[in-house]
């Protein structure tokens, strides 16, 4: 057994020491015995208050807990790793295509060689299939540094005139919004209106009713992330239309490539009617890109200057870059992402009536389902060898989030799953 003592001393104002069984130690610590008669010592942790301050913003900030890697559940279950499958993550099945892979492996000789720091080949090339300029478009380590893009941007609490404080900005979201927003307003000190969800999906006309003069930005996630749902294509066109512009609309379009007739916000960038929409898409879901982190922002050309202004230089490495851009030529490892996911939510949607249990019809490449304990379920499928997302901190503790797999991966989830709740 490991005990602790906890001493005062004039250098530090707690000094905790941990031992096994060695009495020898009381000596060291009371009298000043030398140490070198106990070797059961194991380490000492002296905890003193850092020096230095501290962003306040830190002390209440909440951190993203991603879903638990093969890895560390194989560790700490003493399970084989090859044993266990991942479906917590939302990520593509099928890996990368063909061809990403192919120059990736081809870009590796040269990577004694810092990027391309403007990415300009992949610029141009997501321009030309979006019918946009390059000048639309900004890139970052995954679309989660576009969003840490715009509190850089529009979060600033200091008046441009005066530097003198105004009031609190304030960035608008919808309940069960995607974990990442909250925390990004958080880091920049901006106060955080959640307007409630409406059969967990977004409220169009609750968030515009929130709106105030200290709005900055509004996150609209479509299809949202974690549960699933759309915008409706009229409700979200009437949407964009009504937000004011002097506030940002960020759409999170992560998951847009799911979608069949989805309202198409690009001609309002290409027309440049409204500056202060903001796209936001990644090559990390339909392209099975997500371990380069490769996304991107879509807005007018003044706005994304802006941005760029607080991009890290060579933020987006080369072997990403080449990766993106041979995935953008394969379209036909997009669609056989886009079957294969089609099917994975009938299978779900079949079988979740069958085990008569409530889920959220899905748009996405995930199905949020209803199994009582979430946190019970996640745990005890972890030791059949299957991870998927508890969603207690989305709050919806009762709720588990499963990713579409692969036929063979979805059958396993779903009988590791009815044996857990013995049905």
């Amino acid at each position: 057994m490991i005990t602790y003592l906890h001493i005062r001393t004039s250098l530090a104002p707690i000094i905790t020491v941990h031992f096994k069984s060695c009495l020898a130690i009381l000596g060291f610590i009371a009298f000043g015995v030398g140490h070198s008669t106990c070797n059961s010592i194991i380490n000492y942790k002296i905890h003193v208050p850092l020096p230095f301050p501290i962003n306040p913003a830190l002390s209440a900030l909440p951190v993203y807990q991603p879903g638990r890697p093969i890895e560390e559940v194989a560790r700490e279950l003493n399970l084989p790793a090859g044993d266990i499958i991942k479906l917590a993550s939302n990520e593509n099945p099928l890996g990368p295509s063909r061809a990403a892979l192919k120059a990736m492996r081809k870009a590796l000789d040269h990577v004694n060689l810092y990027p391309d720091g403007p990415a300009f080949y992949l610029r141009e090339k997501l321009a030309a299939r979006l019918g946009l300029r390059p000048s639309n478009l900004i890139l970052g380590n995954g679309s989660n540094e576009i969003i840490e893009f715009l509190g850089h941007a529009l979060l600033s609490q200091l008046s441009t005139l005066n530097s003198q404080p105004v009031s609190v900005p304030e960035v608008l979201v919808s309940q069960y919004c995607f974990a990442v927003y909250p925390i990004v307003a958080a880091l920049f000190g901006a106060k955080l209106v959640v307007v409630p969800a409406k059969n967990y999906a977004h409220d169009l006309d609750g968030m515009l009713a929130a709106i105030t003069p200290n709005t900055r930005l509004i996150f609209v996630a479509n299809p949202n992330n974690p549960t699933g749902t759309i915008v409706r294509r009229d409700d979200l066109a009437r949407f964009v239309t009504a937000v004011p512009e002097n506030v940002v609309l960020a759409m999170d379009e992560a998951y847009v490539e799911f979608l069949d007739g989805a309202l198409d916000l690009l001609p309002e960038i290409r027309s440049g009617r409204k500056p202060n929409l903001l796209l936001m898409r990644t090559f990390s879901k339909i392209y099975g890109l997500a371990g380069l982190r490769v996304g991107y922002g879509i807005g007018h050309p003044d706005f994304i200057a802006e941005l760029e202004k607080v991009r890290q230089p060579f933020n987006l490495n080369a072997i990403a870059q080449v990766g993106a851009l041979a995935a953008l030529d394969d379209s036909a490892h997009a669609e056989k992402t886009r079957r294969l996911t089609t099917r994975g939510l009938r299978l779900y949607t079949r079988a979740f009536k069958k085990l008569a249990l409530e889920f959220i019809p899905s748009s996405a490449n995930f199905i949020l389902v209803r199994v009582g304990d979430g946190q019970r379920v996640f745990n005890e499928m972890q030791k059949l060898g299957v991870i998927v997302r508890p969603m207690a901190g989305y709050q919806l503790p009762e709720w588990v989030r499963i990713s579409i797999g692969t036929p063979k991966e979805n059958r396993r989830c779903l009988e590791a799953l009815g044996r857990v709740l013995g049905r």
